[in-house]
């Protein structure tokens, strides 16, 4: 993990701003007609995804955000004419690639920078009613899935006979009934989670046709069409083993714990279900983080593989769970069924070890963004909370061991008595008479069918020890749901790496724009200065930086001052001699004699005894550089 994530290159699964026409903080002579985003992948837009506002946060941009000609990641909107000087805010919200929505927004200045009602929005693109409401769709289904996935696997694989249990049946139909109700859910809060609306607007006729013409859309579409499949296929599975079943051959009830459905029949239930689950997993992994950023061919089948070995296990523990609690009630679960369930979990754990690896090497890309990022921090605790789900489990196997050696116990006892006493009787069993005692009709000892006579009567049978760490690991493994969850709908860490990285300084030909945040930690010391230098070159250069307070609004402050430095040469500071000109600060004469990356120290002074001083770093390219 450690060469991998030490050898990961730069990558975003979100897609992040990459730049803008005009730039962000820019100030232009003319008012433009048209404005343009550039993303790093490509993004979904809406009639609503770009505002364009002016200084007194009246809309300047009309008709419907497009599309640069053959460009997914680029979108323009055309703003109206005869505009007036002062600053504009240009707030935006689109959709990435891997489904989520985010957002943000930028301001630039016609002739000079001056005050705005517009207000910078802040929150979070999914921090809506719809969204919530949508990530607590995408929690239930996960939970869903696995109950619907785990239960059939369970009794396909581990205990046919269980086919007929009410409680085994309850639970698998209860996982198809949520994953069906949460996925339906999603489908009508789509538009609402994609646009900001409230939730109520998904349910225009309109609103869900524009949602199944997206990827993410498309996805939710074709689980539902799947899940119809599937309610059919559980209908048939239970009917089909609970009248096929065929008795062992004498002899043979360990292999088969007693009762086994026909081989041909049985065998086809098996494929089936593998399709189905399988084509199910799609859904989810060709619509979200594993469908864009690198490797995404290997990605995806990755991604199903974590999800189904996650279904196979959670939801197997819950029908484990409920077949041990009436094991002594109804028909009683065979040792061999445990067993068999135990290796199954034991594969479904090793799968998603190595499949979580990879994942969070492709999502993460560095150590720096496992501790400095929400998805590093949720991907933390999410492996904190495993590890204590694997010491449950391995309680779990403890259990199962002594369950199996104690059931096999008797039976071997029993063959030795019975060969015993033909010896007595003077019977061979290769003579033609009387042959060896017939093997019992019952089935395996079940679990906890019976006392075991060398267990001290205070303490627990291991059936109970294994029904309690069955419920803990049960319990354990909602909280990974819920976790998981949230890590689904949480920015990657390659991507906010990357978007910090161009929100810190971005650069366009001729203009460099740096955005540098301060903190006095006093009542209204908050806020952060947008400096331009254009043309950010060698020689004479223009500087003009406009402060903008906590809430997005243009500040004034009775101090600014910027100084520059180079400390490979031992150059500077040089004051730039910045001086307010009535709503931002600037200078048309600040010269810098070298090529390189120079150290930009911006001191701000908001009352006579609070100032402070931060620093950024911003290239200034050679001289001979051409003009673009």
């Amino acid at each position: 993990m450690g060469v991998l994530l030490g050898g990961a290159g730069s990558a975003a699964s979100h897609a992040v701003l990459r730049g803008s026409d005009p730039a962000d903080g820019a100030i232009v002579k003319r008012a433009p007609t048209v404005v343009t985003l550039t993303f790093t992948e490509g993004v979904t837009v809406s009639d609503d995804s770009i505002r364009v506002l002016d200084p007194g946060g009246r809309r300047v941009n009309e008709g419907q955000p497009r599309h640069a000609a053959g460009k997914s990641g680029t979108v323009q909107t055309t703003l109206r004419g005869n505009m007036p000087r002062g600053t504009f805010t240009v707030a935006w919200r689109v959709v990435s690639a891997d489904s989520h929505p985010i957002s943000g927004a930028f301001t630039f200045s016609v002739g000079e920078p001056s005050a705005t009602s517009a207000i910078v929005p802040r929150s979070s693109a999914g921090d809506t009613a719809a969204g919530r409401l949508y990530d607590l769709g995408r929690y239930v289904a996960y939970l869903g899935f696995s109950l619907l996935v785990g239960t059939t696997a369970f009794v396909l694989v581990c205990w046919p006979a269980g086919a007929g249990q009410r409680r085994l049946q309850r639970l698998a139909v209860a996982g198809w009934c949520v994953l069906f109700v949460s996925t339906l859910a999603m489908l009508i809060l789509r538009g609402p989670y994609e646009t900001g609306s409230s939730p109520g607007s998904g349910f225009e006729l309109a609103a869900v046709r524009r949602t199944l013409d997206t990827r993410p859309g498309a996805a939710l579409g074709g689980r539902i069409a799947l899940l119809a499949v599937a309610g059919i296929f559980l209908f048939l599975t239970t009917r089909t083993l609970s009248h096929t079943l065929v008795r062992d051959p004498p002899g043979k009830e360990n292999a088969t714990a007693g009762w086994w459905p026909e081989r041909a029949g049985h065998r086809t239930l098996i494929v089936t279900g593998v399709v189905l689950a399988l084509a199910l997993a799609l859904t989810w992994a060709a619509a979200e983080h594993a469908s864009v950023g690198i490797q995404v061919p290997l990605a995806i089948p990755v991604a199903m593989v974590h999800l189904l070995a996650m279904a196979l296990w959670m939801g197997g523990l819950a029908a484990l769970f409920i077949a041990l609690r009436r094991s002594s009630q109804d028909s009683s679960l065979p040792v061999t069924a445990i067993s068999r369930f135990s290796r199954i979990a034991f594969a479904s754990v090793v799968a998603l070890l190595g499949t979580g690896i990879y994942q969070s090497w492709r999502q993460l890309g560095s150590w720096d963004a496992l501790t400095g990022t929400s998805y590093g921090r949720w991907l933390t605790l999410k492996t904190l909370v495993v590890l204590g789900l694997l010491a449950a489990a391995t309680y779990s196997r403890k259990w199962t061991g002594e369950l199996i050696r104690d059931s096999s116990e008797p039976r071997v006892l029993a063959c030795r008595a019975s060969a015993h006493v033909s010896a007595l009787v003077g019977v061979s069993h290769e003579a033609g008479g009387s042959r060896s005692l017939p093997a019992p009709d019952d089935d395996p000892p079940a679990v906890g069918s019976g006392p075991d006579p060398t267990e001290p009567a205070s303490s627990p049978s291991p059936r109970r020890r294994l029904l309690r760490t069955v419920g803990t690991e049960v319990a354990i493994g909602i909280a990974v749901l819920a976790i998981s969850t949230a890590l689904t709908g949480t920015q990657p860490g390659r991507a906010t790496i990357e978007q910090s990285a161009e929100a810190a300084s971005t650069t366009v030909p001729g203009i460099a724009t740096v955005l540098v945040p301060f903190d006095m930690g006093t009542h209204g010391g908050r806020g952060q200065v947008q400096v331009t230098l254009e043309p950010a070159r060698v020689g004479d250069n223009t500087l003009q930086a406009v402060i903008f307070a906590g809430d997005g609004g243009i500040a004034t402050v009775p101090e600014l001052r910027i100084t520059f430095t180079l400390r490979k040469q031992s150059i500077g500071p040089l004051d730039s001699k910045i001086v307010n000109r009535g709503g931002y600060w600037g200078t048309e004469s600040v010269k810098l004699p070298m090529a390189g990356s120079w150290t930009m120290n911006v001191t701000v002074r908001t009352s006579e005894i609070d100032q402070i001083t931060t620093t950024k770093d911003v290239n200034i390219a050679p001289d001979q550089a051409p003009q673009e």
